[in-house]
């Protein structure tokens, strides 16, 4: 009896896995990790100086005017820095003080009619000049006359035209037999005179920015809507009006907060007076702080942090409106 020999041959021994270290990762290579970190520290490099800018310009000038309101500086404490705190008392002898509701309500009518008499002269310039005719471009440039001139120009220009004795204007109303007006020294005409002065300057900023706007709204769209037979008017009720709000509203906004805080034009013009007549938060504040040979940086500082709030309230309420109508 043969006996047939088998060779038996054992089975392979499983192959163990290569032990890679941390920094020998197929999936995220060195390379790759070093380029990140590089495209990091640049993005740094970049936003560095920025970040300085707005703490050296913004963060810290609040601070320093949040820290004021807080205290009770006087010129030496001022100097010295050992100003004793005080908390809500100045913003308590503001909203005492006789002259906070003429200030609060000459700050409104001064903001509200300059805002809306500048937008609608604005957008009805854009719209003028978005038919395209001949020297359109001219006529726009010199539209933004009073934008391109200093402020200090304007409010000067505005004095000479508005005064009493040798102004332009009044002389024209003496021509056409009206008596004149006594412009800037009159309680009942100066609030007037220096709303008249900031719409005329607001102007072409309006002009430029709803202008812009008009710009991308399709041409397409009035043509399809001149053969529906609609007219000029209803043309602009039913396609430019409704498709500018979103201009419309940055542009209500960025005058807001700009006009709410124009300080130069009153101050030149009538240094916020006669008394009281056109006194505004921002010449307020300057009053109290710097207007006398005994300053009240106190509250002057609160005067100024009430004009913040009432532009950062008007802020968060537009961004609350566009996360609306956001689809």
């Amino acid at each position: 009896m043969t006996t047939a020999r088998l060779d038996h041959h054992p089975p392979p021994s499983p192959v163990k896995p290569a032990v890679t270290g941390p920094d020998d990762r197929t999936d995220v290579p060195v390379f790759r990790r070093r380029q990140r970190r590089r495209s990091r520290l640049t993005a740094l490099a970049f936003l560095a100086p920025l970040v300085l800018y707005l703490a050296a310009c913004y963060v810290y000038p609040l601070y320093r005017n949040l820290d004021l309101s807080l205290r009770d500086y006087t010129v030496r404490s001022f100097v010295s820095g050992d100003a004793p705190f005080t908390g809500l008392d100045n913003f308590r002898n503001v909203l005492d003080d006789p002259t906070f509701g003429p200030a609060l309500r000459h700050t409104m009518i001064f903001t509200f009619v300059s805002i809306t008499c500048q937008f609608a002269a604005g957008l009805a310039l854009a719209v003028f000049f978005n038919r395209h005719f001949r020297l359109a471009g001219t006529l726009r440039a010199l539209f933004l006359i009073p934008w391109l001139l200093p402020l200090i120009v304007s409010a000067s220009t505005w004095s000479w035209l508005l005064n009493s004795e040798s102004g332009v204007v009044n002389y024209a109303l003496h021509l056409v037999g009206v008596s004149p007006v006594d412009w800037l020294d009159s309680p009942g005409w100066a609030l007037t005179s220096v709303i008249i002065a900031n719409i005329w300057i607001g102007i072409p900023f309006n002009l430029v920015i709803v202008y812009s706007g008009l710009q991308n709204i399709p041409g397409e769209l009035y043509e399809a809507a001149a053969l529906d037979g609609a007219g000029a008017w209803q043309q602009f009720r039913r396609i430019t009006f409704p498709l500018l709000r979103p201009v419309s509203a940055i542009t209500l906004l960025l005058g807001l907060v700009y006009t709410l805080k124009v300080f130069d034009l009153i101050w030149i013009m009538t240094k916020g007076g006669p008394g009281d007549a056109s006194a505004t938060f921002a010449t307020w504040s300057y009053r109290l702080g710097f207007g006398s040979l005994l300053p009240k940086f106190g509250p002057g500082a609160a005067v100024g942090n009430l004009l913040i709030l009432i532009a950062l309230a008007f802020g968060l309420l537009h961004i609350r409106v566009q996360r609306r109508q956001e689809p």
